[in-house]
């Protein structure tokens, strides 16, 4: 054999090699990092699982006595339904192919929650007020952690950095504190097995959250130069060194990596601490919100799960933080299953970052109890509920008044406003389920607020020790 041949031979040879691992590998049976070991499923429901084969390989899913099969559609994309789990050790899922098992071990079922939102989301728990404590007694066996990877894609993705871990003070500290203590709360309240999913990025407006045909169907108006801060630099032609563009803000880029290979993931709800990057736009929050909402679950699949919100700490030195902390609290009212852990009174004046997040955690797992577990338990601090005047005293009555209305020291925060409708500070002296709220020179009151302000003081609360909701009003008018 001459030299040439030798040499083409030997290429093919190579070829035949290099293409072989290539082929198995298209064969294998694949999942989205969303399913490993250490992970929780959902208990009480039906669980989707669901992940990539040869266009039509049969795919067989074997957990706690189950075994469910698909087949693999011309996408190469596969997906089975459990029936809703209830087993109370650690056991393996196995997902079969033709080539390939792939195996899940110390897999618990239990409570799964998504938390996500900026960056007081993302605060670790190393850094907490109580955080070296909390760290050292981490030890957790039934809590699992996931943080999902950061990316920003153009377009939806179907899978995701991150790994479950289990809670130890190692993979703890770095992980959302507001998280880590909402879950052990529910934890030791359920005592089931929690799995939390860390889906957070400091500095992000809700619009970046959004599928893109959601945010394209709001039509909000928005500043052109905060807009073109939305682009991607390919995208932007006036992006400079000087005044880059922003991608992690960009809308819909944050659902497309870090929440569309997720959604479907059968869990419980959602922990959502966001807001402080939309505050320069308070009045279209309200929208965006609820379509954030809306658009989550119709991605789930699951119905109108528990969707539970912070609202905005107190903060010196704002703009129209009042105003966003309303739309939040609107859109508790206004949208079902979703729940608002009020933080007025914890925040620091000082730091956009507060450092107690344990009492955070705290009033979001009561939310949960009550909303998603269906406990009869207060989970809300005090709620406007209408307001008249009786004998020049603006009367505000409330709902959520569990045990009665009290005030911690002093009753501050409340404002009166006369026919000028100009605020001016008010006195206010509680009588049972209301307030009775009445200034010098406002004769006859026609609004009253509370809480109205970036760093107001604020100290009516419940029996239950839960901070009343920041409002405004007005009398009701005679028709």
């Amino acid at each position: 054999m001459t030299d040439s041949p030798r040499k083409l031979l030997a290429t093919l040879v190579a070829l035949a090699a290099s293409l072989c691992p290539l082929a198995s590998a298209r064969a294998d049976v694949k999942m989205p990092g969303i399913f490993g070991n250490h992970m929780v499923l959902q208990r009480g429901m039906n669980v989707p699982v669901w992940g990539k084969a040869d266009a039509g390989e049969t795919v067989v899913v074997k957990v706690a006595g189950q075994s469910k099969s698909a087949t693999a559609d011309a996408g190469g994309k596969w997906r089975v339904t459990l029936d809703p789990l209830d087993a109370p050790a650690p056991i393996e899922m196995t997902v079969s192919g033709k080539q390939n098992v792939l195996k899940f071990q110390d897999v618990l079922v239990g409570e799964v929650w998504l938390c996500s939102g900026q960056s007081n989301m993302s605060f670790p728990l190393r850094n907490a007020s109580n955080g070296a404590d909390a760290v050292r007694a981490a030890d957790r066996p039934t809590v699992r952690l996931f943080t999902v990877g950061r990316t920003t894609p153009e377009q939806p993705q179907d899978d995701v950095g991150g790994e479950w871990r289990v809670c130890t003070p190692e993979s703890a500290r770095d992980f959302s504190a507001v998280g880590y203590f909402f879950g052990l709360e529910v934890q030791q309240k359920l005592n089931q097995p929690v799995g939390l999913i860390d889906a957070s990025w400091g500095g992000t407006r809700a619009e970046a959250w959004l599928p893109r045909p959601t945010f394209d169907a709001l039509h909000l108006p928005y500043e052109p130069q905060w807009t073109q801060q939305w682009l991607h630099p390919k995208q932007n032609p006036n992006a400079t060194k000087q005044e880059p563009a922003r991608p992690h803000e960009a809308p819909a880029v944050l659902y497309n990596g870090m929440i569309a290979p997720i959604a479907g993931y059968a869990m419980r709800g959602v922990v959502w601490y966001q807001g402080e990057t939309n505050t320069a736009y308070p009045d279209q929050y309200r929208d965006v919100l609820t379509a954030l909402i809306t658009s989550w679950r119709a991605a789930w699949g699951e119905g109108d799960f528990p969707f539970l919100v912070v609202q905005l700490a107190n903060l010196k030195n704002t703009r129209f933080w009042p105003t966003l902390r309303a739309a939040q609290a609107q859109v508790a009212r206004e949208v079902p299953n979703v729940g608002l852990a009020v933080t007025i009174d914890i925040g620091n004046p000082n730091n956009i970052h507060p450092t107690d997040k344990q009492t955070v955690g705290h009033r979001l797992a009561v939310a949960a109890e009550k909303i998603a577990y269906g406990r009869d338990v207060p989970f809300s601090g005090p709620v406007f509920k209408s307001l008249d005047v009786s004998d020049g005293a603006a009367v505000v009555h409330f709902t959520h008044a569990d045990g009665g209305l009290v005030a911690k020291g002093e009753l501050q925060g409340f404002e009166v406003a006369g026919e000028d409708g100009k605020f001016v500070p008010a006195r206010a002296e509680i009588k049972g389920e209301t307030v009775h709220v009445r200034a010098d020179g406002v004769a006859l009151p026609k609004a009253v607020r509370y809480g109205w302000a970036n760093d107001p003081t604020c100290t009516l609360y419940n029996a239950a020790n839960l901070p009343a909701v920041p409002f405004e009003a007005k009398v009701a008018t005679s028709p």
